[in-house]
């Protein structure tokens, strides 16, 4: 009896030493961002720039390739962890690049960009998306990085992701700026370092810029580090616009608005992800919000989707903020059915005033 009990206490021994030497490693090897890190732009975008000007743009989280139509997630209340084949992301990977091409933005914002993870069987989305500017500037910005996740079971493992930016603007910098988070180790280790992507593009016979940031705000947090990320936001758009620069800002908010009437989407569950309203007056009267609630933008992933069932989600999170010294021709949700991601694209098309 005494030799079992040795043999359990050993067992269990190893494994606390293991579990604390695994942490450490992740914790030795968490990542780090710099404050504020200049980021590469592969090529130059052939387009100049001048006041009158006409741009479209597009903002779509493409969901790593992975949260299509068919798939539920276990952070909304579903079962999926990872997708079960890798031919799945390819399928979503050209499904996506399909909607870009056809829609041919001269800007476009993609958000939940996989590099290199497990979660998406290691298909390079960055290089696969920005082949469809090869002639033109792209730009990304790392906004998850971890060697690896152990949770749930199958794990989510290695995760190399972020945000990336498309441009045939001849973009002269790109920034990366990062957002806090109320995550304490050890679970910040395995948790996204959520940043903004901000470029410049000169205006021809002007000394003003435009200034473009790609966003993914803050989803699961409490509601106090979302709105610490919302206010990093408004000073830098503000700060920018009184330099008499253009801005626009656009991606997943993962926050409400104003002018969406919350009953074309009710919260059909409290359990679940809610999207708070996002705090529009620290923006301002120079600032709009720019979206199109005639469609939704995201959904839950509490089940794989089907538009007939009581229990699917919708929300409005993704769009566009505008500085008043810009026009604002069209907005509008392109209706996707979420074949390709639990996220459907919004264009937008703008003129500089």
């Amino acid at each position: 009896m005494k030799k079992i009990l040795k043999i359990i206490l050993s067992l269990v021994l190893v494994l606390v030493l293991f579990v604390i030497g695994f942490v450490a490693y992740l914790s030795i090897n968490e990542y780090y961002p710099k404050e504020n890190e200049d980021i590469k732009i592969t090529d130059k975008g052939e387009k100049s720039l001048k006041l009158g000007d006409s741009i479209s743009l597009l903002t779509f989280n493409v969901g790593y390739c992975s949260l299509d139509k068919d798939h539920d997630f276990f952070m909304d209340g579903g079962k999926t962890v990872n997708t079960e084949s890798k031919q799945n992301i390819l399928d979503n990977v050209e499904g996506i690049k399909n909607i870009i091409n056809r829609e041919n933005p001269d800007v476009a914002f993609l958000q939940e960009v996989d590099k290199d993870s497990k979660r998406s069987y290691h298909v390079d989305q960055v290089k696969a998306f920005s082949d469809i500017y090869s002639d033109d500037s792209e730009a990304f910005a790392t906004n998850f990085l971890c060697d690896y996740i152990p949770y749930p079971m199958p794990t989510i493992g290695k995760v190399n992701g972020g945000i990336l930016t498309l441009n045939k603007y001849n973009a002269t910098s790109a920034t990366r700026i990062p957002l806090e988070t109320s995550y304490k180790w050890p679970v910040r280790v395995c948790q996204l370092k959520r940043c903004l992507l901000v470029e410049r593009v000169p205006i021809e016979n002007s000394d003003k810029e435009l200034v473009l940031i790609n966003l993914h705000l803050e989803a699961y947090a409490d509601e106090e580090s979302k709105d610490i990320q919302t206010k990093v936001l408004a000073d830098i758009l503000k700060e920018e616009y009184k330099k008499g620069n253009y801005c626009i800002a656009g991606g997943d908010f993962n926050q409400s608005f104003s002018n969406v009437n919350p009953d074309l989407y009710p919260v059909k569950n409290t359990d679940y992800f809610e999207a708070e309203l996002i705090n529009e007056d620290y923006f301002g009267s120079d600032f709009s919000f720019v979206n199109d609630a005639s469609t939704p933008t995201s959904r839950l992933l509490n089940e794989p989707y089907d538009e007939q069932s009581e229990n699917t989600q919708y929300y409005v999170i993704d769009g566009f903020l505008v500085s008043s010294n810009i026009k604002v021709n069209s907005v509008k949700t392109l209706d996707e059915g979420f074949a390709y991601s639990d996220h459907n694209p919004v264009k937008m098309e703008v003129t500089l005033k």
